[in-house]
């Protein structure tokens, strides 16, 4: 491993692609010009925002980080780079962010890129070692990307943008729990309080069926709203019922890690589809909104 390699592991470059994708979907499927400049400063303040919190994230779990097998080999645990320059770089990343935001972009973005940085590094990032509760906690700066996407290009939180949130907000919820259960060994040598240690593997899977019951619906609201189409629609109800379904199927007694991998799979597969369910539905539209997705792409 190089300086320059684990400096790219410490920023999560996976997670950072995954953020900066739903923020341009927000930033495509509303229904305003954006500037090519807004665009990318958009872009660029996501990237230094999540790439931020997740230095200091590793920089404040790196004791942590050395008792569980998926993280051991992380830069700090490891011993291949001092704490220091963890946490340089991410206060660097996270202050850099914020007048991009809220100066290139509006105020209103840069708001909401505090927010989920002092969520994810203040209080999801401690509250792991003492709640269950911090699944959720977290859940909510990992659903803001497309709603400011959406503000990017309105300037205003509007119901197209809180649905999007919310669709966020409820996957993240079935997608985390899964991992918790298949991993369940490496978070009880991290200490780390989740559902399936804390309340019992029933109560996981019951929490998992809930939580997709309320994602489904609140999916195919954005139809009634004007965003997506009939492409949309079909893979939402498609994509969610398969989704349902593995969840449903996780309450048979035998039902185990095999199972929970499964969950966690169809878990990104159903929010890939949906994705892409959106955009090209949208793209249907008309030629203006097919070239403000290829304006998009381009960017990405």
């Amino acid at each position: 491993m190089t300086f320059s390699s684990d400096i790219v592991t410490l920023l999560k470059p996976r997670i950072t692609l995954n953020v900066v994708l739903t923020a341009a979907g927000g930033l495509f499927l509303a229904p305003v010009s954006v500037e090519p400049l807004k665009k990318w400063l958009l872009l660029i303040g996501m990237v230094l925002i999540v790439g931020g919190a997740n230095a200091l994230n590793m920089y404040i779990e790196r004791e942590i980080d050395g008792r569980a097998t998926r993280t051991r080999n992380r830069p700090l645990p490891a011993g291949r780079m001092q704490p220091r320059v963890a946490l340089t770089l991410g206060l660097l990343m996270g202050l850099a962010a914020l007048p991009v935001l809220a100066l290139g972009v509006n105020l209103l973005t840069g708001i909401l890129g505090v927010v989920s940085l002092v969520l994810y590094v203040m209080v999801y990032t401690p509250m792991k070692q003492h709640s269950p509760g911090a699944l959720v906690v977290g859940a909510i700066p990992g659903a803001m990307p497309p709603l400011m996407g959406w503000t990017a290009a309105t300037g205003h939180l509007e119901l197209h943008g809180l649905v999007l949130f919310a669709i966020m907000f409820l996957w993240q919820l079935p997608h985390f729990l899964a991992i918790t259960l298949y991993r369940t060994s490496d978070y009880q040598n991290a200490g780390y309080k989740v559902t399936v240690t804390e309340h019992g593997l029933l109560t996981a899977k019951v929490q998992i069926v809930l939580y997709l019951a309320a994602l489904v619906p609140v999916s195919l609201m954005l139809v009634p709203l004007g965003i997506g189409g009939p492409v949309y629609l079909w893979t939402a109800l498609l994509g969610g019922a398969v989704f349902f379904g593995v969840g449903v199927a996780g309450m048979r007694q035998a039902a185990g890690n095999r199972w929970a991998r499964l969950l966690f799979t169809v878990s990104l597969l159903y929010l890939s589809l949906l994705m892409v369910g959106l955009l090209v539905g949208q793209a249907l539209n008309g030629p203006e909104d097919a070239a403000a997705l290829l304006g998009v792409l381009r960017l990405i």
